[in-house]
């Protein structure tokens, strides 16, 4: 079953749940999927994850401004889909963990200064896409490059 499929199913079964802020986090991930099937054609799990790590970022965005303008009612709905979009997201590294894959990293490539950083970044993503997001990873990067 396919992460697309199980995403439906839950959908359904939020329905029937009579779950609000789940429907509506489903939905809108769902609806994001669709449209970008519409544009290059079915999607693998590594992109519908890629998708739903877009919404979480959108709705962390989102919270930020709510925070701001001091709306308390809407914050919750934001936390509440936040977290029903990180249930299907891989467990996220730390910055311990992507310091340690760094090093190695930066020994195989032979990075000596953070004007490298960009073929560390380049050989690092694959190994941490989906599970961390790309700017703590530059700036652990960065850090390691200049100490």
């Amino acid at each position: 079953m396919s992460l697309r499929d199980t995403l439906q199913a839950d959908l359904k079964q939020a329905m029937r749940d009579r779950d609000a802020r789940r429907k509506s986090a489903l939905r809108m991930v769902l609806l994001s999927i669709q449209m970008a099937e519409v544009e290059s054609g079915e999607l693998s799990d590594q992109e519908v994850l890629s998708l739903i790590q877009k919404e979480v970022k959108r709705r962390k965005e989102a919270l930020v401004m709510v925070q701001d303008a001091g709306r308390t009612d809407l914050e919750t709905v934001d936390l509440a889909e936040i977290a029903v979009l990180e249930a299907y997201l891989p467990e996220q590294l730390d910055a311990a963990e992507i310091a340690n894959l760094a090093r190695v990293v930066i020994a195989e490539v032979g990075a000596t200064s953070p004007k490298d950083a960009g073929k560390v970044m380049q050989a690092l993503m694959p190994q941490v896409q989906g599970r961390a997001e790309g700017r703590l990873v530059n700036q652990v990067v960065r850090d390691l490059l200049l100490a």
